[in-house]
């Protein structure tokens, strides 16, 4: 892994090839993103880059968040991550990673938090069935069915599939593909769906696989 960026998701949407196939892609608002500090194997015990994006006014930072930025002497941003990198060789600290450090044709992990339903039931939430709605089924047509526990042993198993939290979790899309790179416009088109409702904060970087 040698490159990583942080964009904003912006959508989705189409774009045709010159044989004049639809391919849907995600529009990525990609940096640009300073390079806040660089970690090193001597130093800190592994290697990694800080990156941030988004540029915020002072006031809505703390001291120490606050220093990081001075010391690199890049403006304050809101969002800071890292990312853990083979060769650091080619960044210094104040440096600016754009989009055009991915091309089309890359395979690329997109690292984002999923949309958040609340509080689902088992249909939406473990894509169940329902029960028949016949005559003698009951109320309970929606319901998560018997919780299968007698007086041996007492008590509902660990990890069954019930209502509760859906959504709001760490999701990876691995080995996706970049379609095309705007560079005047920041911007990163991606085949296929990134986790994550419009506007929030995905990162970008070499596949793994």
């Amino acid at each position: 892994m040698n490159k990583a960026i942080i964009g904003r998701k912006a959508g989705m949407t189409q774009i045709f090839t010159a044989e004049g196939k639809v391919i849907p892609v995600t529009v990525i608002e990609a940096g640009p993103c300073p390079v806040v500090q660089i970690k090193t194997v001597e130093k800190d015990g592994y290697a990694a880059l800080k990156l941030g994006f988004d540029e915020t006014d002072e006031k809505s930072l703390n001291k120490p968040q606050l220093g990081q930025f001075k010391k690199a002497g890049v403006k304050p941003c809101k969002v800071l991550k890292e990312f853990r990198l083979d060769d650091l060789s080619s960044y210094s600290v104040g440096g600016e990673i754009k989009a055009d450090v991915f091309a089309a044709g890359d395979k690329v992990d997109v690292h984002g938090v999923s949309k958040g339903h609340g509080f689902s039931g088992v249909i939406k939430r473990w894509n169940q069935h329902r029960l028949k709605e016949t005559h003698g089924v009951g109320p309970v047509h929606r319901e998560p069915g018997s919780m299968g526990a007698n007086s041996s042993p007492s008590r509902v198993f660990k990890n069954k599939r019930l209502p509760g939290q859906y959504g709001v979790e760490n999701v990876t899309i691995q080995n996706l593909e970049i379609v095309r790179v705007d560079v005047a416009r920041n911007c990163i088109l991606i085949k296929g769906s990134v986790p994550g409702p419009e506007g929030s904060v995905v990162t970008i970087n070499d596949t793994v696989k």
